[in-house]
């Protein structure tokens, strides 16, 4: 059982975290550092999301056995690793990472380290409570089953989630392979797939969620760091007295992180936030936009596509809208050519859609 923990934890920590060097920034100082680990978490993860849903749509679609996916994904990940330790190699900064890294508490008064110690306890309180207190709701009896019956049929969609019996690929969601995705990790690993969506990926993503507010505080509180503990504070505070409603973000983060709506709202629309909100402020310092961040971009997009198929749609929206406030402010109309061509994957999975 060690072996298969060790095994999920590499997919799901160690995998994104090499992964991410693709897209890293190794001069912008916001978000290196101490923060660059994160950093490389999330974006590493958003480029392996949309390489699964890239991978995975138009086998669900030709009717393919679910070991060809497991088989054709684990290539396209071995494939960004390599790509990852030349990119990284050819940096040559990987050991200045490591070492601001390490000195995250160093030069901290006691004030602050006991800010940072209260936003650690409620962050393990509520990854404790998710597992503890595992909830089932009506969409668990479909989505989790269909990542059991995928992972031990080795068909996707053409097994009845309900009676096993067979059918039809539903194309709402055959565009939305999430699923299909923890079965990729239970069948890897060999925990099983219950295991893997109730008490493993709740940990993992809600840890995600709350790296990309941590980036996202880090940005909006540029000189003013000494009130960042607190802002996390406050965040998880909300978080936590969130479930004024069966459909808030809060309660699907907390409850239902295990369902692609939940990342959809919770890690997909926060890592575009951040990403927009980056490339926003080298508009306004005059300065290019990097290949690699308009890369993740669409790869942030395309993530949300595996997540849901609003995401579709959803993800176009504030990219459309920042595109046209940058054209507009910054005289920067040559930014919207780059910015249409990431919503390509989006039009097309949409089309998909409106065809079937």
């Amino acid at each position: 059982m060690a072996i298969k923990l060790l095994i999920l934890s590499m997919l799901l920590l160690l995998l994104p975290l090499i992964v991410g060097g693709i897209v890293a920034d190794p001069d912008s100082g916001k978000l290196q550092g101490r923060s660059a680990a994160l950093f490389r978490w999330a974006g590493g993860q958003m480029v392996l999301w949309a390489g699964f849903q890239v991978i995975c749509v138009p086998m669900i679609l030709a009717r393919r056995r679910f070991t060809e996916v497991v088989a054709l994904y684990s290539g396209y990940a071995a494939a960004m690793v390599i790509l990852a330790v030349a990119v990284e190699i050819r940096r040559r900064k990987g050991k200045r990472m490591l070492k601001d890294f390490r000195g995250f508490f160093r030069g901290k008064d006691r004030k602050t380290l006991l800010l940072w110690a209260c936003a650690a306890a409620l962050l393990l309180l509520q990854l404790v409570q998710a597992v503890r207190l595992t909830y089932a709701d009506g969409d668990d009896a479909y989505y989790v089953a269909v990542s059991s019956v995928t992972e031990k049929a080795d068909t996707m969609y053409l097994s009845h989630a309900y009676t096993g019996g067979s059918t039809d690929v539903d194309i709402r969601y055959g565009l939305a392979p999430f699923p299909v995705w923890i079965a990729f990790l239970a069948r890897v690993s060999g925990i099983r797939t219950v295991s893997v969506a109730h008490v493993i990926l709740p940990v993992a993503l809600i840890s995600m969620t709350y790296a990309i507010y941590l980036l996202l505080g880090k940005l909006l509180l540029a000189g003013r760091e000494r009130y960042l503990p607190l802002f996390m504070i406050f965040t998880e505070l909300l978080v936590l007295f969130g479930d004024y409603s069966l459909y808030s973000a809060e309660r699907f983060m907390l409850a239902r992180s295990r369902q692609g709506k939940a990342a959809l709202g919770n890690i997909i629309f926060p890592m575009l936030f951040l990403l927009l909100l980056v490339m926003m402020e080298r508009l306004s310092e005059q300065k290019k936009s990097r290949a690699a961040d308009w890369f993740l971009l669409c790869c942030t997009m395309t993530a949300g596509c595996l997540c849901s198929t609003m995401g579709t749609f959803l993800t176009v929206l504030p990219v459309a809208l920042t595109g046209l406030c940058a054209a507009v402010c910054y005289r920067r109309w040559k930014a919207l050519l780059p910015g249409a061509l990431c919503c390509v994957p989006c039009g097309i999975f949409a089309l998909i859609y409106l065809a079937s």
